[in-house]
């Protein structure tokens, strides 16, 4: 299989990412509770025009819609036996709107978390995890994805399962995780964590970082954290088009399309080569993401003040790599 995300970041400064895809499909139907990966199927339109809307936009690679298609998340659905036609069939709708695009689009495999807790906390041993991820890969591989793409995870040996799963697949693969919790994940890695996990592995991913979380101030210190450390894989940027909040019966994110473009670009500065939204990034988001990105003329990291006065302050005052434990700076009000 032809290496096409590896190209593309051999040959190109940044990519922009998709945006958000359970925003997407709610605002088209979808209902609280429903299984998204079901849509492959009974709705594949809108999962084409989910996929085509980030393309149009302007996204070098966009997700699948099988975040939740592993056997545990769709189990509660009575789907844990079309674990591999749901994400064939999403990496196949994918296929077909990336190679009409007349230009290099990558189509990656989302693969999030299991859903369980991992042994000996929980219930899920390792050996489990690799047998549900790798059960996803080879769907999303049938299907045509061009690379493995695992994101929020919490759990270090949920990392390491998916990172087998897509060995056994013989697959690239990228990886983030979600920093959610004083700049730690809610099992409590931190981002240095994160870089040592990633170096010890024996079948490393193309490129990894962090996605979703509390939001994009956030998410930038941990990518910060990341690059300090000097990776030797590219890294991950995909934060949340701002906090959420609760308007008019649903969850509505206050980022507007200028504080993304604001962000995408102090993401550039920080570190990250891969750069995409996750929760209510929209098409209008990314738009103006990709604009901002072509205009920018990369600068020095900025410094944590300027991210703050750019997006609003930090949920935190630590970024949980050291021992400050004073109280979180106040939030400054974000640009409209």
């Amino acid at each position: 299989m032809t290496n096409r995300l590896a190209q593309l970041l051999d040959t190109r400064d940044w990519l922009l990412a998709d945006g958000a895809t359970g925003t997407t499909l709610f605002n088209m139907g979808l209902q609280s509770g429903d299984a998204p990966e079901f849509w492959n199927v009974d709705a594949p339109d809108n999962i084409r025009a989910l996929y085509k809307g980030a393309v149009d936009a302007g996204s070098d690679l966009f997700l699948t819609n099988t975040f939740g298609g592993n056997a545990s998340r769709l189990k509660l659905h009575d789907g844990e036996k079309r674990v591999h036609e749901l994400n064939r069939v999403g990496a196949e709708l994918g296929r077909e709107v990336a190679d009409a695009a007349g230009h290099p689009v990558i189509v990656a495999g989302s693969m999030g978390p299991t859903g369980e807790i991992m042994a000996p906390l929980g219930t899920l041993t390792f050996d489990t995890a690799v047998e549900m991820f790798h059960e996803q890969a080879e769907g999303l591989k049938d299907g045509g994805a061009d690379v493995l793409w695992v994101e929020t995870i919490s759990a270090p040996d949920e990392f390491k399962a998916a990172a087998r799963a897509a060995e056994l697949a013989d697959m690239p693969w990228c990886g983030t995780m979600s920093f959610d919790t004083a700049g730690r994940t809610m099992m409590g890695l931190t981002s240095a964590g994160l870089v040592e996990l990633v170096a010890k592995l024996s079948h490393k991913p193309l490129a990894f970082g962090a996605n979703c979380g509390v939001g994009a101030s956030d998410l930038l210190r941990t990518v910060m954290g990341f690059a300090a450390l000097g990776p030797e894989q590219p890294t991950i940027a995909k934060g949340n088009a701002g906090i959420p909040k609760y308007v008019d019966g649903h969850i509505h994110y206050d980022g507007t399309p200028d504080l993304m473009a604001e962000y995408a670009c102090l993401a550039r500065d920080a570190g990250a080569k891969i750069i995409g939204g996750c929760c209510g990034t929209t098409p209008e988001h990314l738009r103006q993401m990709r604009s901002a990105l072509e205009s920018h003329r990369p600068t020095t990291a900025p410094t944590l003040d300027l991210i703050a006065a750019k997006l609003g302050g930090f949920s935190s005052e630590s970024d949980g790599t050291g021992e400050d434990t004073r109280p979180a700076r106040p939030r400054r009000r974000r640009r409209a």
